[in-house]
């Protein structure tokens, strides 16, 4: 699958993969400081942003979708950031393409099954008819009864595009769903893999628990854990300088 992707920078590749729901564009604020110092390459997985559209969604899949985009860019090795989903898939390509990683940043996200979370949020948008509003703002207002946040809201609502008159999904939002139990799943699980790694988690976020670390630690072997204290689960979106000089010193470092 050839996935969308937006180049900026120069240097040494670096890949970022954005979690559920989310796209490249989430990014763009962090890349275009990143790319001081590297080639950034801010990727739409497949069913998001404007990457292809699929009924199959897993891991695996994810992991070979980015190696094509790496052989199309002639790009022999990259260092790799995902973010939550994006991170099981960077941690997956790790697993299955260790040759061609450099490093790997895993951004609030541990390598264990978590528990559905998301299906009520699915459910609600799955219920919106497009064709009975024609703004934002009136999905915003009948949204708010299921998903009362409304920066959880904006974020959602950001996959809406304006097509003519019409108001339209531009994520496959009923295979998303449908593969939903499939992103819920653990990853890595029988593996060892030295690639230098480093977890970076929010402070105010529930995805990594300290009950985690042992496990993260015995798949990855020479990793590094951080947590950017008054952050969330969007890390480099609530603490973008805090995110962007720890991914820094990472990087730098031997």
């Amino acid at each position: 699958m050839k996935l969308h992707h937006q180049i900026s920078g120069s240097g040494q590749p670096l890949v970022i993969l954005h979690g559920l729901l989310g796209s490249s564009d989430n990014w763009r604020a962090v890349a275009k400081q990143l790319a001081n110092d590297w080639q950034v390459i801010t990727v739409d997985l497949r069913n998001h942003g404007q990457s292809p559209h699929s009924a199959e969604q897993n891991y695996s899949l994810m992991a070979d979708d980015l190696v094509e985009l790496l052989d199309a860019l002639d790009i022999e090795q990259a260092t790799i950031i995902g973010h939550s989903v994006g991170g099981k898939v960077a941690m997956t390509f790790s697993e299955k393409y260790p040759e061609r990683l450099a490093k790997l940043i895993v951004v609030d996200i541990a390598p264990k099954q978590y528990q559905d979370e998301h299906s009520k949020i699915f459910k609600a948008l799955l219920a919106l008819d497009l064709t009975q509003y024609k703004q934002r703002s009136e999905l915003d207002t009948v949204l708010a009864e299921s998903v009362p946040d409304k920066a959880v809201r904006q974020f959602l609502l950001m996959n809406i595009v304006v097509s003519g008159k019409l108001l339209r999904w531009r994520i496959n939002l009923p295979a998303l769903f449908d593969n939903y139990p499939h992103l819920l799943e653990a990853v890595c699980q029988q593996a060892k893999i030295s690639n230098p790694t480093c977890f970076i988690r929010g402070g105010h976020s529930n995805y990594i628990q300290d009950t985690d670390l042992k496990e993260i630690k015995a798949i990855f072997t020479n990793v590094s854990m951080m947590t950017i204290e008054d952050a969330g689960h969007w890390v480099h979106a609530e603490s973008p300088q805090a995110f962007i000089t720890t991914v820094t010193e990472f990087l730098n470092h031997d």
